[in-house]
């Protein structure tokens, strides 16, 4: 191309670009300007420009052995996508994973897999929101009984693992 171009290779050239840029390098510069992304504010706009990634239906492991059920949904309370969520479940799982029988993690196992949304566990825990008949049980009475905190925890940051360690003598 043989011309001046003003992104070079020293601070002067690419400051003197954002004021004046060469005529090769308006598009990509006004490319690096421009805003993006979906944005539901505007009047008429249709939201056919959004993504909705379907998951697979939950389905229940019957043959699943339970020692195996158990490090699963600790890795699943965990691991939740949202902080609010990895705190609050991560100590549930603390406190009653290990005490809960085979019933009990089959309705924890599909009340942390099943809804698509992890806000509405939130919402529901907390009772910001009624729960659906389907998940309103003795393992959401125990979750909701945990989120309401009565000893006033400072609950910051997910519980250490080495309880699991810990021996049971």
């Amino acid at each position: 191309l043989g011309g001046h171009c003003c992104l070079g290779e020293n601070t002067r050239g690419l400051l003197y670009s954002l004021s004046s840029p060469c005529t090769l390098c308006r598009p990509v510069l006004a490319m690096l300007c421009m805003p993006r992304g979906y944005s539901g504010a505007s009047l008429g706009d249709s939201g056919k420009d959004m993504l909705e990634i379907p998951l697979p239906p939950w389905k229940e492991r019957p043959n699943e052995p339970l020692p195996t059920k158990r490090a699963r949904l600790l890795y699943e309370s965990r691991k939740r996508g949202m902080l609010e969520n990895c705190i609050l479940l991560s100590l549930f799982a603390k406190e009653n994973l290990s005490r809960m029988d085979e019933r009990q993690l089959n309705l924890y196992d599909r009340l942390i897999n099943e809804p698509s949304n992890d806000w509405d566990i939130y919402y529901w825990a907390t009772e910001a929101k009624p729960t659906p008949a389907v998940f309103d049980n003795e393992v959401m009475a125990m979750l909701k009984e945990l989120a309401k905190n009565k000893k006033k925890e400072q609950r910051l940051r997910q519980p250490d693992l080495e309880y699991l360690f810990e021996s049971t003598n």
